[in-house]
């Protein structure tokens, strides 16, 4: 029977510091794979040690679970995602446009640099226990705290005008989750442009005045 995947991306992309050495950087890596292709509930422990060469019992002496495997991946994936705003929001100013058009750029970009981790992350984050997903829930928090902040503080400013923040933070942080599932580098437009339409949505969904982001397209000679 044929697997239907979930995403267009086909590469399994994890830093360095993502992935620890040997065998259980080897099965990390194998059940991030698995559970963006077919997700959390369709993949098995068996599944994940065939492609990681190793027996399930192999397996267990890393990972005590298939339910800790999802919880690294998702630990690390919203670790990744507050590194990269945290980062970019250091370079925004106090504008709030600024730094909205930041965080979008960086909230994007980490989903295109890492669509398999993202999905993972983002799509599977329900399935882990409250014991196994605290912390990452907590950092969850954290990142749409930050953009409630900066959505907050443009509203008291007059620069946003938005009925409801919470509602406007869900959906700029909803969209760019979307992003993780269908982009590819073929894709007409690079990382860089889509977080750049994308900001301007964002602003757009806030109420702010339009700003020139766009970059040029591929094979654009003008």
């Amino acid at each position: 029977m044929s697997v239907v995947r979930r995403l267009a991306a086909t590469s399994t992309v994890l830093l360095p510091e993502h992935k620890p050495p040997g065998s259980r950087g080897v099965i990390l890596e194998a059940a991030l794979r698995l559970f963006a292709e077919r997700g959390y509930v369709g993949a098995s422990v068996r599944e994940i040690a065939e492609a990681s060469g190793v027996k399930p019992a192999t397996l267990y002496a890393h990972y005590p679970s298939k339910e800790h495997l999802l919880a690294e991946l998702c630990r690390v994936g919203h670790e990744e995602h507050r590194r990269s705003v945290r980062a970019a929001l250091l370079n925004s100013g106090t504008d709030p446009r600024d730094q909205v058009i930041a965080y979008v750029r960086a909230h994007v970009g980490m989903h295109t640099a890492f669509p398999m981790l993202a999905v993972v992350a983002n799509g599977e984050l329900h399935a882990l226990s409250a014991e196994l997903g605290a912390a990452t829930f907590e950092l969850r928090r954290q990142s749409e705290q930050v953009l409630a902040d900066i959505v907050q503080r443009g509203v008291d400013r007059g620069v946003f005008d938005v009925p409801h923040v919470w509602l406007a933070v869900t959906a700029i942080g909803g969209m760019g989750l979307r992003v993780a599932y269908w982009y590819t580098p073929e894709y007409e437009l690079d990382a860089e442009q889509v977080a750049d339409v994308y900001a301007e949505y964002a602003l757009r969904i806030l109420g702010a005045a339009p700003l020139n982001l766009r970059r040029e397209t591929r094979g654009d000679s003008s």
